[in-house]
């Protein structure tokens, strides 16, 4: 194996440099852990940022890709395929939607709900003049049209112009989403608990307004749940703990738990919108990814994995709300839902994400000045006793702006 500064070194070489990398060349996982290329092990509270529910290196679930792999990689959706029904089908009952299509991530994911919400309204009033209502703050993704409805304007403003016609209003205030509906207004779309903009949680009022808006205008709500979907929250779909359904959901992350997948789904009425010819993917809903996903609901239900969540969550907020209280002169807040948690702090977070890795802890940042934290759902509370002590040295390795000492 090649040495770490070796790997790096050849990485800056060849790829775009898109992601600010830390210095870390990880190897391989087990359960809550991943090894680096020395065979450091670190406790991982970031999960690929929300994506191994399952933990790392789960048995049952690389049986079932390692013998999808052996059969049928690959297809096209020329033609039925077995995997891709076992999936639509667990999604739909999880999901409480009628039809689904998958991708490949999240960020398509949305692009097929703003197509489906704009044919929809196309189909209903025969001009394409609609517009789509976001929220600021929010995170969509970072193709043109996910980028369009993003709210912070650092991500879009180099790559204008974008789609076109989108509002944004404030996140948690009906009053700023009523000021901005009008005759031409398709859709709504809203991240049910924020990810990248803060973990910030929508309030039951504000989601059931929304919805309620929606509803009396003939709108349509779309949820983002690519990040707070999956169990996350202790409910299969985060927009299930408060009692709301909406016209479209996204997922990814979590739904494959490692293969790069996604989805976008709808009621049977929405749905009926796109037609052949409208909408497509060639490796969307391939059987490999199928067959992760199909594993994925299963391993759901036979681990417990939403009662694990409900169980070790509140110890979760319990433990971060003491390490706010400890260091009230420099943790502003901490917030979020289940096992989608954060820490805001009066500086920059990397320092202390950078010194957390020094001590065997991974966690990421959600902006600037939060720390994320989303373990894997099988989580236990001795995980969280470990983050914890992990975490207090990491802060103390930096000074009061946040800066390593």
């Amino acid at each position: 194996m090649p040495e770490t500064k070796q790997i790096i070194d050849r990485a800056e070489k060849v790829l775009m440099h898109t992601y600010g990398r830390y210095p870390l060349v990880l190897e391989r996982g087990e359960g809550m852990y991943v090894y680096d290329n020395d065979g450091k092990q670190y406790l991982d509270f970031a999960s690929g940022i929300g994506v191994f529910a399952l933990g790392y290196n789960n048995p049952e679930y690389n049986k079932a890709v390692s013998e999808q792999l052996c059969k049928l990689t690959h297809t096209s959706n020329y033609y039925y395929c077995l995997k891709s029904v076992e999936a639509a089908e667990k999604f739909t009952k999880a999901s409480g939607m009628d039809r689904v299509f998958f991708t490949n991530s999240g960020t398509e994911a949305v692009e097929g709900a703003l197509k489906l919400a704009r044919k929809y309204y196309y189909n209903k009033h025969g001009v394409a003049d609609s517009e789509i209502i976001s929220m600021q703050h929010s995170f969509h993704g970072r193709s043109m049209g996910s980028v369009t409805v993003t709210g912070t304007e650092s991500y879009r403003i180099p790559f204008e112009p974008l789609i076109g016609n989108v509002k944004f209003a404030d996140f948690n205030d009906l009053e700023s989403v009523k000021a901005l509906v009008t005759e031409r207004t398709c859709a709504v779309i809203m991240e049910t608990l924020q990810g990248e903009g803060g973990i910030n949680p929508a309030t039951v009022d504000f989601i059931k307004g929304v919805r309620e808006l929606c509803t009396k205008n003939g709108i349509l709500l779309i949820l983002d749940e690519v990040q707070c979907g999956m169990g996350r929250s202790g409910a299969m779909f985060c927009y299930q703990k408060f009692g709301v359904k909406p016209d479209i959901v996204t997922s990814a992350k979590g739904l494959g738990s490692g293969v790069p997948v996604g989805a976008f789904a709808a009621t049977e009425e929405v749905a009926a919108a796109l037609v052949p010819g409208d909408h497509g993917s060639t490796y969307g809903g391939n059987p490999l990814v199928c067959a992760a996903v199909s594993k994925v609901f299963d391993l759901f239900e036979e681990l417990h994995l939403l009662d694990n969540v409900n169980s070790v969550a509140p110890y979760l907020t319990e433990t971060l709300l003491k390490i706010k209280e400890k260091h009230s002169d420099i943790i502003v807040e901490q917030r979020g839902i289940g096992f989608m948690q954060g820490l805001e702090f009066r500086f920059d977070v990397h320092g202390i994400v950078k010194a957390g890795m020094d001590n065997g802890l991974i966690t990421i940042a959600a902006g600037k000045n939060v720390i994320r934290f989303l373990p894997p759902l099988i989580a236990s509370k001795a995980d969280v006793d470990e983050m914890a002590e992990k975490l207090e040295k990491a802060i103390n390795a930096v000074d009061k702006e946040g800066n390593l000492k």
